[in-house]
């Protein structure tokens, strides 16, 4: 049995649809918080083990994962040590179900020195892991393509891409790590302990990207430098959360430091193709914008 924590997240979703050609669906189970979600419920009309299981929960955890030989946990959609510890829940209830593995979605550039928070989250997940006593397999995702589309939102009405200086970063889509995982999870033992990282083949600064955007719709798009304290004073007055805009600024950071500019060849090894690139991504999500307009 392999059961999937998050399975009807963005990336826990994508992950399940690819394990089940791969893995009859009587051997794959979904730990999820609300079973009646109707991913969850089209899971189960497929012959998905659906569960309820909240990492604030451990009770629910238990039920979950029962007769797991391996438990994927995907990464909390929390910050510092409150993500931390629903990790250390999750990692402890897979220990205690008698898991043969743990899988964890962690994220290139990992460490605690990172300068984002996220990747220090990583790297403390990643140590409980090691002290686990249980085999494991550490996914350092590429940084998702879709918040680079995200970060042009604006950009794309106004033509001018406004942001704090940045660095190359190997911008992956959701869909090629959703594949990825489910390959490693149907050859249990392929990686031990963090994978290289998961990346699409080409690091990308948003230099770079205003180019491709100016390629794929034949505007001119030009890139300006945003002072850091400006652009978090721009965020907050925007609506966001003070400790959300410092971790927005942590990306810009991270990437000026290098940390997510690896490009490495194990996902297209993983996926036998060429993964999506930036630029496959910003097309899908121009078409759509043009679709909803």
């Amino acid at each position: 049995m392999i059961i999937v924590t998050g399975a009807t997240g963005q990336l826990g979703r994508q992950i399940v649809e690819h394990l089940l050609p791969r893995v009859p669906a009587a051997q794959v189970g979904v730990s999820v918080r609300d079973p009646l979600k109707p991913q969850a419920r089209a899971f189960a009309d497929q012959g998905v083990r659906v569960r309820r299981g909240s990492y604030t929960d451990p009770a629910s955890l238990a039920h979950a994962f029962e007769g797991a030989s391996q438990v994927l946990v995907v990464s909390a959609d929390k910050m510092g040590e409150e993500c931390v510890d629903l990790h250390r829940t999750a990692i402890g209830a897979a220990v205690a179900a008698g898991v043969r593995r743990i899988l964890y979605t962690s994220q290139m550039g990992a460490a605690e020195a990172s300068h984002f928070q996220a990747c220090r989250d990583h790297a403390a997940t990643e140590e409980i892991l090691r002290g686990s006593g249980v085999p494991y397999t550490s996914l350092r995702n590429g940084f998702y393509a879709a918040s680079a589309v995200n970060f042009l939102d604006r950009a794309l009405t106004t033509g001018e891409i406004v942001l704090p200086a940045d660095g190359p970063v190997a911008w992956t889509a959701h869909a090629d790590l959703a594949e990825a995982t489910a390959a490693v999870l149907a050859d249990e033992g392929r990686f031990e302990g963090p994978t290289p990282p998961l990346t699409a083949s080409r690091a990308l600064s948003f230099d770079d990207i205003a180019e491709t955007a100016a390629e794929l719709t034949g505007r001119t798009f030009t890139r300006a430098l945003a002072p850091d304290a400006a652009f978090r004073d721009q965020l907050v007055d925007h609506g966001v959360p003070a400790v959300a805009a410092d971790q927005v600024l942590g990306i810009f950071a991270a990437a000026r430091a290098g940390e997510f500019a690896a490009a490495d060849p194990a996902l297209a090894e993983l996926l036998g193709r060429e993964p999506a690139g930036l630029r496959d991504v910003l097309r899908d999500a121009l078409r759509e914008r043009t679709s909803a307009g």
